[in-house]
């Protein structure tokens, strides 16, 4: 896999700014040289045809590359938000466990192959290394500045999504700390999410077991009406749906697609105490 069609290339919207800045230092000459690394002839229009016909099939192909790259520009946009976030969820209580680096390396690894995950590696770690040259502070304020233009150029449900592989992360060693929830919240109001999201996400895993934690999920008391479970349910189905991050790829979809199931497995637990 090319290192500028995975990461260097179509970056999307980090151009500049915060997230821009932060690609700059982490991904190094990836960053100056991927726009090229996919700038080649099948991908933009070579406009010496002079034959109308060839002109209207190029026309064709060439809107056809632009969707392709419009779409990987999103999904590469997606990927270095994540990775730029991992960084600062895994070092938010002081600490980077293993255990949290080795859930970012098998994401990479089962969606991106291999290379991804030395690369996206060497991304973490040098974004690590800017967070100990800025200072806690100044880098958890770049980081809220990330998410703002984040949050410009990313659909609702994508930055839910983008929130879950952080929850998922900060999972990773078998508990949240304190501080790596501060930190989540912190993110999540960034990306004009909410806390509740962040509840609704952590209690995920319990739900199929929990009664309570399937409340939750569905962000309501267990005091809630009968009426008001099935509003909240209607809610969090639409505003997670996987289809809605379908342009991200594949791999982020099955993700959502496996929150979704557990959204479902919360309702029916419900559901089932209610004799619904």
């Amino acid at each position: 896999m090319a290192a500028g069609k995975w990461i260097g290339g179509f970056l999307g919207f980090i151009t500049g700014g915060p997230l821009g800045a932060l690609a700059g230092f982490a991904l190094g000459y990836l960053f100056d040289v991927g726009l090229e690394a996919v700038n080649t002839p099948e991908n933009y229009n070579n406009r010496e045809y002079d034959d109308y016909d060839h002109r209207r099939q190029r026309s064709y192909a060439d809107e056809a590359a632009r969707q392709r790259a419009y779409e990987q520009g999103q999904r590469n946009s997606f990927l270095f938000s994540l990775l730029a976030l991992a960084s600062y969820i895994i070092r938010a209580d002081g600490k980077i466990m293993h255990s949290e680096m080795e859930m970012l390396r098998a994401f990479l690894r089962t969606n991106f192959g291999e290379a991804a995950v030395t690369q996206g590696e060497e991304i973490v770690l040098k974004l690590f290394e800017q967070q100990k040259q800025m200072g806690a502070d100044r880098f958890r304020s770049t980081i809220r500045s990330s998410c703002a233009q984040i949050a410009r150029h990313m659909s609702y449900s994508q930055r839910l999504q983008l929130l879950n592989f952080l929850v998922m992360i900060a999972q990773a060693d078998g508990r949240v700390v304190a501080e790596e929830i501060q930190a989540l919240k912190d993110v999540a109001i960034s990306l004009s999410l909410s806390a509740e999201d962040v509840e609704s996400m952590l209690n995920l895993r319990d739900s199929g077991t929990s009664l309570e934690a399937a409340y939750k999920v569905l962000g309501i008391p267990s005091t809630a009406t009968d009426d008001e479970v099935k509003v909240a349910y209607r809610k969090m189905a639409l505003k997670h749906h996987p289809d809605r991050v379908s342009t991200l790829g594949d791999d982020v979809k099955k993700a959502a697609e496996k929150k979704f199931q557990e959204i479902n497995d919360a309702k029916e637990k419900i559901y089932k105490a209610r004799g619904l």
